[in-house]
Order: structure tokens, then sequence, then C-alpha cells
């Protein structure tokens, strides 16, 4: 199973593809691809104009006490951008250094130090941080109505909140795979790693096969993947802990104060150190999380938390460089005997539960869960993820995460071959592409010119993309289920007419 990392892709032949070559060989030229960058430009500007407009004559909004959860989102999603970039454009005996602890096999490679690496490869830390505001922002609603002893509301809410979460999630997912399905198809264009199927017709009933199984979260056996977008396996597992939420919220709804928190506190033990439920404990760590900043809006935190008050400051900047040291745990392989060549990691890896088989996710649940508990008490912290950027970066979010695969696998392959990036897929496929705009490989590794440069047009390309998805998929995916619920609802039952003795 691949994981959130791009690994090098398996070249697989494909059907009669070597007459479409030189389709694609036609626009490796310096004119094509200038006649690209300003495509790109133009597309960029557009949609900038287009969102600079809709936002000057609208009144600035105040944001929400959870908008850092929105940026940090964003931010997060940039980071699985750039590491699936990172590990894609770079050969395969470079890129295992960048997933390896710090001096693998003797090199010392800048991207791989701890901390700096979090901004390289730091995906799967990414992933993990998605999981905790998730389980963070579902339960928000409901446990503020849990503490107002709303009953009655908090059904309702949690009924709305579940018929509307598969939709939610699955609607941007089939749109997207499905116009990508039909692109790769139609236009001929190689895409490494995949193999298209003879017709169109088999085509679509190859991703229709694939995506009931793929949505049917109870599914058991099969491949955990999606073929048609490897790096959406984390849908499921977001509907799956969505619903460990939503259904601990009703279970601990009429429990009280320090029972519901024992409860959850519990459920995070049980996934992370009983099952291996690694993602159920993130989202009931968000859940945790949202319930003790709710008390303590009200001044209502157990008592215990008052040792904590006099240093708050220093504990949450402890609790943050704990938490960017330990998203950087090296995940080459989920062998934790490797784990232990590192420096700065035997220790630690004695820490890992039995209960866990890939070992970097026990480590990103206390990343992922620290960093989400200390960014709100670090002023300067929570501004940034504040600030518009970020607050862009999370509104086209899962946009972004949704595209940029494609982008890579389609644009971003080529460009990488265009700069002299060499795989053996390109040299046999793409050798139209490749070392045509050659540049210098200058700087450190995962950071070199021939590296960032391509970015110049892969970035706004991307965002151009995810603006047009999360306008034409994304926003409707929250609009729709809401319409379909309100349809779906029948009128206010009313009590029976009493019947005479």
């Amino acid at each position: 199973m691949p994981s959130d990392v791009e690994e090098t892709p398996e070249v697989k032949e494909w059907e009669d593809n070597t007459q479409n070559s030189s389709q694609w060989s036609a626009v490796a030229s310096w004119q094509g691809i200038k006649s690209l960058f300003v495509l790109c430009m133009r597309s960029l500007l557009a949609a900038l104009l287009l969102r600079s407009n809709a936002t000057a004559t609208q009144p600035e909004k105040k944001l929400r006490p959870t908008a850092y959860l929105d940026g940090l989102r964003g931010f997060a999603a940039f980071l699985v951008y750039w590491h699936h970039h990172t590990l894609f454009a770079h050969p395969g005996d470079t890129a295992k250094f960048f997933e390896n602890g710090f001096g693998h096999e003797g090199q010392y490679y800048l991207a791989a130090f701890p901390y700096i690496r979090n901004f390289i490869t730091g995906g799967h830390f990414a992933v993990s941080t998605f999981y905790v505001i998730s389980g963070y922002v579902l339960t928000t609603k409901p446990l503020s109505l849990v503490h107002a002893g709303e009953q009655a509301k908090l059904a309702d809410n949690l009924s709305s909140a579940l018929f509307r979460r598969w939709l939610r999630l699955y609607i941007p997912l089939i749109a997207t795979t499905f116009l990508y399905m039909t692109f790769w198809h139609l236009s001929g264009a190689f895409i490494a790693g995949s193999k298209p199927k003879s017709t169109y017709r088999a085509e679509l009933w190859s991703w229709y096969a694939e995506l009931k199984n793929f949505s049917f979260v109870f599914n058991q056996g099969g491949e955990p993947w999606f073929s048609y977008n490897f790096h959406l396996w984390s849908i499921p597992v977001e509907f799956k802990g969505s619903i460990v939420v939503y259904t601990a919220t009703l279970a601990f709804s009429k429990c009280s104060r320090n029972a519901r928190l024992w409860l959850e506190a519990g459920l995070v033990f049980y996934f992370l150190y009983i099952s291996d439920g690694w993602y159920c404990a993130l989202f009931c760590s968000g859940m945790l999380l949202c319930d003790l900043d709710l008390l303590a809006a009200k001044e209502d935190l157990p008592s215990f938390f008052d040792h904590f008050r006099k240093r708050k400051t220093l504990v949450y900047y402890f609790l943050l460089s704990v938490s960017l040291y330990l998203g950087g745990v090296p995940s080459a392989n989920n062998e934790v005997k490797n784990l232990r060549k590192f420096g700065g990691w035997y220790y630690l890896s004695f820490l890992k539960p039995q209960a866990v088989f890939d070992y970097k996710w026990f480590y990103l649940f206390w990343a992922a869960t620290l960093l989400v508990a200390a960014i709100p008490r670090i002023p300067w912290l929570r501004r940034f993820f504040e600030t518009r950027f970020c607050q862009y970066l999370g509104r086209i979010s899962f946009a972004l995460y949704l595209v940029h695969g494609p982008v890579i696998w389609t644009l971003a392959d080529r460009v990488y071959a265009l700069v002299g990036w060499e795989a053996e897929w390109r040299v046999q496929h793409l050798g139209a592409w490749l070392g045509k705009f050659p540049l210098p490989r200058i700087g450190p590794a995962g950071m070199e010119v021939a590296f960032l440069l391509p970015h110049v047009v892969l970035l706004p390309v991307t965002l151009y993309v995810a603006e047009v998805v999360t306008r034409l998929f994304d926003e409707p995916s929250v609009q729709f289920p809401q319409w379909f619920y309100r349809k779906t609802m029948g009128r206010p039952s009313t009590p029976l007419a009493r019947l005479p003795a």
C-alpha cells in the first residue's frame, strides 16, 4: 500500500501508446513552453482577479474563533503538495534519504535534518494534523450542545451531520477522479504508473468498479487505495473517524464532565495502545482538545490544569518543540529496527506500543495532537495561521489535496523532464521532453534551483485548478447535502389525541 508519501512510480507498459508520443513531443519546444507559461499566468491572474473582485465587494468578515484551524489545514495541505513533489522529482536513490533519518548511510542531507524535514517531507505529519483538526471541528457544535444540556438539539445536529458526511467527502472525489480518468484515456497522454484500458467504456467500468468498493468504508480486504488517485486513501479514513467521534459524542452526551473527559481519553488510549486504530485516536484527541477548550472558555476545567497556569507559556513552547521533532519521524518503512539506527530515535523507538503496526503513526499522533494544542496558545503562531494567505489555503485545502496528484502526473512530470530530472520512465516515455531546458542543480538536495524554479509554473497551475474545483465541486458538496437533508425531512410529528377511556 502506498502511503501518503509519493513513491517512485512503477513503470508499466502502455497499450498502443507509442503513436501518442509524437503528440506530446511537438510541445516540447521552447515556443511551446513559453505559450504554456503565458497561459498558466493568465489563468492564475484571472482567478486572482475574480477572487479579489468578489472579496472587494463584500465587507471583511470577522474571523471565527477556530479560524486558525482553517489556516493550519491549508498549510498542511500545502506541505502534502510539497512532499509529493519532492519525492516525485528526485531519483529514487536520493528520495530514500529524505524519508530516512539524518545521516542515513553516511549521507547528511539538510532536508533530512530534524525540524527542517517537516517542511520538505512533512506530508505524513500533515495528514495526522488533518485528522486531529477534523475531530476538533466536527465535535465543536455537538459538544457545545452537550455542555448546554440541549439533548434534543444534539440529536438533530448529529442526525444532520451523519446524513451529510458521506456526500460531503465523496462528491468532490467522484467528480475529480472521473474527469482525470476521462482525460488520461481520451488524451492518450503517458501517465507514469497507470495503464489505460483499450476502450473508454472499459475505462469507465474499471473506474466505477474501483470506486464502489473504495467508497464503502466497511469493506474488508482488497486494495486500500484508489488507482485513479492514490493520494485519496485518506478519504475513507476521514469518514471512519467522523463516525467514531459522532458516535462517541452521542454516547457520552449524558455523562458528567469528568466522566466524559475520562471516557474520551480512554478511547484515545484504546485506539493507540490496545488496537491498531491510530486514525481513530487522532480524531478522538481532536474531540478531547475541543472539549477542554470549551470548558476553558467557561473556566470550568478540572483543577488538575491549575498546576500549569503559572508556566503555561513555557509549557506550550515545549509542546510545540516536541511536536515538531516527533513530526519528523523517519518513515522509509514500518520496521522499528530501522528507526533505532538514527540518532535521537533509539530510545524513543521503545515507546512504540505493540498494537501499532506502522510505527510512524504512533509518533505522529503525539506530534499532531501537541501541535493543535499549542498553536492557539502561542499568539504569533496563531496569527500566522489567521493570515489571509493561510485562510485562502484553508478554503481550497480539500481541492488542493484532490488535484495536486493529477497535476503532478500530467504536467509536473513533463516539466521535471524538461529541466533535466531523469527517471527510468521519463527516459522511456518522455524522451522528447528530457533535458530540453536544463537548469542547474545548485543548492542542497531537495532545495535545488532545478527543483524550485519549476514551481513558478506548477504552483500557480495547481492553485488555479484547486480554485476551480473548490467552486465547481467542493463548495456545492457542502450546500447540496444540506439541501438534500432538508428535502428528506418529514413534517414535525404531532402527539396523538388522547383516546376516550
